[in-house]
């Protein structure tokens, strides 16, 4: 594989991917297709814009036409698909953008792959396709042969891509692989989720909102382990096939919570408990022992190491953050990073 296509690339876990890429796999040029909604930013990819190896377009992967006349352009050798609207409460408010992008954009995608031969599609998924898990039962965890059961319209529309990519293989012989991760955290992820949402109102010292009680369970899975599962997936998986990629460090989200407080040396009284948001997951958990077993894949880092890593690259790139909360990076152009 010499030209990958990257949807979804100037987001949190896209962006990490195309760094592990450029590190990690000399020789492959990466192209990134990014609509640069609200969640997207170009200063997430200011190293990559200076490698000879990657190239930026902006535009949706529900664009037939742009996305086509790519394909045809650029001849590409596989696609990893992580463009997706995946924010919960927002799905709740408006889940029609929801239905779009994640649903039909992957259709586009499937079309071009197939009109164009495309050797490899992976289809990045959620763990949340699986419905939750109860927290008096710790030994449950999701595997790949799990039902699906949605909570949620952002799960109920990354379930649908899962079965249109499958229903693509079946009926066309689409080449495609699917994996489904546990909650992702570490450098660049968008300050509306868990954890750099309560490192940037903890060093605000502003309240930090929590959900119900905080009891609800997550399998915390570091970004550069889930981008070297990926890579994994895409070079030796099997064509036709989905991987579950955990992290095995489950938390209670009050827990996460208090860790950044310590670490950041501030108190539990900012702490502010908030109404639960409807149909909230309980517990996720996966069982990566398929992945592990078929490509030797392991996560490699331990909750207590990431998190302390993930504050660290917060506290040091407060301008990052700091851009996004102010609207700004919403003026960033590719050529101020050229």
């Amino acid at each position: 594989m010499k030209k990958i296509l990257v949807t979804g690339g100037a987001g949190f876990i896209g962006g990490n991917f195309i760094h592990y890429m450029l590190r990690d796999y000399p020789g492959v040029s990466l192209v990134c297709l990014d609509a640069l909604t609200y969640a997207g930013d170009l200063e997430t990819l200011a190293a990559a814009f200076k490698n000879p190896d990657f190239k930026f377009v902006k535009g949706s992967i529900t664009d037939r036409k742009l996305v086509f006349d790519l394909f045809e352009a650029e001849k590409f050798d596989a696609v990893v698909n992580f463009a997706a609207e995946s924010h919960v409460d927002r799905s709740i408010e408006n889940p029609a953008v929801f239905l779009q992008t994640n649903i039909l954009g992957t259709q586009v995608l499937l079309d071009a792959c197939n009109r164009f031969a495309v050797p490899r599609y992976h289809q990045v998924s959620t763990d949340e396709v699986y419905g939750d898990l109860p927290l008096d039962r710790p030994e449950l965890m999701f595997t790949e042969a799990t039902p699906l059961h949605t909570s949620s319209p952002y799960s109920a529309s990354k379930a649908s891509a899962d079965l249109l990519t499958q229903a693509y293989h079946r009926t066309f012989g689409t080449p495609v692989t699917i994996s489904r991760c546990s909650n992702n955290y570490g450098p660049y992820q968008f300050p509306e989720k868990l954890i750099p949402l309560m490192i940037a109102k903890a060093s605000a010292g502003q309240p930090l909102p929590v959900y119900g009680e905080g009891l609800n369970v997550r399998d915390w899975l570091y970004v550069e382990d889930h981008c070297r599962a990926i890579a994994m997936i895409l070079f030796g998986g099997t064509v036709g096939e989905v991987y579950n990629i955990g992290g095995h460090n489950e938390r209670a989200n009050i827990e996460v919570v208090k860790t950044i407080l310590r670490q950041l040396g501030k108190g539990e009284e900012l702490i502010t408990f908030v109404k639960d948001r409807p149909g909230h997951d309980r517990r996720y958990a996966i069982d990566p022992k398929k992945i592990g077993d078929e490509l030797g894949w392991q996560p490699q880092t331990l909750f207590d190491e990431g998190i302390e890593r993930t504050i660290s690259w917060y506290v040091n790139n407060e301008s990052w953050w700091q851009n996004i909360l102010s609207g700004r990076y919403q003026t960033f152009t590719p050529e101020a990073f050229r």
